[in-house]
């Protein structure tokens, strides 16, 4: 049985530069309920991090309202110096009151003290990647997209991303800076963003689908994806995930979690190839499933 690691999903070079392991990390959960201030297991969480080098995981995604700033303070605390190859991406733009409210700001001054916030807790000169958490709607977009273009021209930022965007979203940005990557929900029964990761394709642009693993009624007993999965050997999650990854050679998923057990069930997928009948079945449920969601 080969070993676990996110490099048998291939590589994705972000902006032809960022050479990443097509399976990521979200470090979203390492945060308490709500994502909202320390987690329950600071340590398993700790240990999660500290895996993530062995598992062949080279792509990190973060954000600055992750606790908030407790996921990105845990990234620095245990992986930095980070391992030669990681790439740890960032985001900011949303501002937290209290577990489970987020709030856009776009001022200029406020993404740029995010930024500069989140090189000092990251402990990084660059960031490789920030990404715009949310465009704010209360201010002009130009002058959001301008400001990052002032800061990426300055060294703070490489390469520049966006986050829950419609193509047009990313037209705009794009006559400011290159969209290196985008970030909006996408999974087996979510197909809101199928536009957009078509644009990602033509483009080559990376698309970095958040909640990858989610699988709705598909994953209950006896259903699809559980009898799939256990015909395969993996976990249902896995399974889902697997599907994500075929589904399109830009996707870069970064399924997250706090346990070490879960993280090297999501990796399982990395190895899985489907065949053409287990991924066209599952994409037909996943299809017939969003449709029912829309009614």
């Amino acid at each position: 049985m080969a070993p676990l690691s996110a490099a048998r999903a291939g590589t994705f070079r972000i902006a032809d530069e960022l050479p990443v392991h097509r399976l990521g990390y979200g470090a979203m959960r390492i945060t308490g309920d709500g994502i909202w201030g320390p987690p329950r297991n600071v340590a398993e969480c700790r240990r999660v991090l500290a895996r993530l080098p062995e598992l062949g995981i080279n792509f990190i995604d973060t954000a600055d309202s992750y606790g908030p700033y407790i996921s990105e303070d845990l990234l620095g605390e245990v992986l930095h110096p980070y391992p030669p190859g990681m790439i740890i991406a960032t985001k900011g733009g949303l501002t937290r009151a209290g577990p489970g409210v987020w709030l856009p700001v776009g001022r200029p001054e406020y993404l740029r003290q995010c930024v500069m916030m989140s090189l000092r807790r990251l402990k990084l000169d660059r960031l490789p990647l920030w990404q715009l958490h949310r465009i704010d709607p209360k201010v002009p977009r130009d002058e959001q997209f301008a400001c990052i273009a002032e800061m990426q021209r300055e060294g703070l930022i490489q390469h520049v991303g966006l986050s829950e965007v419609k193509v047009e979203e990313i037209e705009t940005a794009r006559r400011h800076f290159t969209v290196a990557s985008v970030q909006n929900l996408y999974n087996l029964v979510n197909r809101q963003s199928e536009e957009v990761l078509s644009y990602c394709e033509n483009e080559s642009i990376a698309f970095i689908p958040w909640f990858p693993l989610a699988a709705g009624s598909l994953a209950r007993s006896g259903g699809v994806l559980d009898t799939m999965a256990q015909r395969l050997g993996v976990t249902p999650s896995a399974l889902a995930l697997a599907w994500v990854l075929q589904r399109s050679p830009v996707m870069v998923p970064i399924p997250g979690t706090g346990q070490v057990q879960h993280l090297e069930e999501n990796v399982a997928a990395a190895g899985l190839t489907l065949s053409a009948e287990d991924f066209a079945a599952l994409d037909l449920q996943g299809r017939a499933e969003w449709e029912k969601q829309k009614r």
